[in-house]
C-alpha cells in the first residue's frame, strides 16, 4: 500500500491505495498529481492572509465571476441565507451561510473574477 496526500480545489485529501494487478499505470499517475498540487496550494494561501477576520470562511466552489453580494458585514445570518450571488456560465449560482452566524468580512467585490476556493466571506 502506497500513501499520497493530493489536493483539489484547496482541500487536501490523504489517500491509501493498495497495490494490485494494475499497479503500475495507477502509480504513475498519482505521481503526478502531486506535482500539480504545489502548483495549486500556493494560490489558497495566498487567499487566506488577505481574509477577513471570521472564523468560518465561505469560498466558493466555482471559478466565475460575482455577480451581486447579498449580504452586509455585520449582518446576522441563518444557515442556508444567500451570502453572495456568482455568475459561471451564464448562470446563477448562490454562496449560502454554511451555519448560523454573523457576517465577519466580504472579501470580494461586485465584478472580480474568482477561482475555485477562493474566500468569499468570513463569518462569525
Amino acid at each position: 500500500m502506497k500513501n499520497y496526500t493530493i489536493t483539489v480545489n484547496g482541500n487536501v485529501y490523504d489517500v491509501t491505495v493498495e497495490e494490485g494487478a494494475g499497479a503500475p499505470a495507477a502509480a504513475s499517475a498519482p505521481k503526478a498529481a502531486p506535482k500539480a498540487a504545489p502548483k495549486a496550494a500556493p494560490a489558497p494561501s495566498a487567499a487566506k492572509p488577505a481574509a477577513g477576520a471570521g472564523s468560518v470562511q465561505v469560498k466558493a466552489s466555482v471559478p466565475g465571476k460575482v455577480y451581486a453580494i447579498e449580504a452586509k458585514v455585520g449582518q446576522a445570518v441563518k444557515s442556508g441565507d444567500n451570502l453572495v450571488i456568482l455568475e459561471a456560465m451564464k448562470m446563477e449560482i448562490p454562496v449560502v451561510a454554511p451555519q448560523d452566524g454573523t457576517v465577519a468580512s466580504i472579501d470580494v467585490a461586485v465584478g472580480d473574477a474568482i477561482e475555485s476556493g477562493d474566500v468569499l466571506a468570513t463569518l462569525n
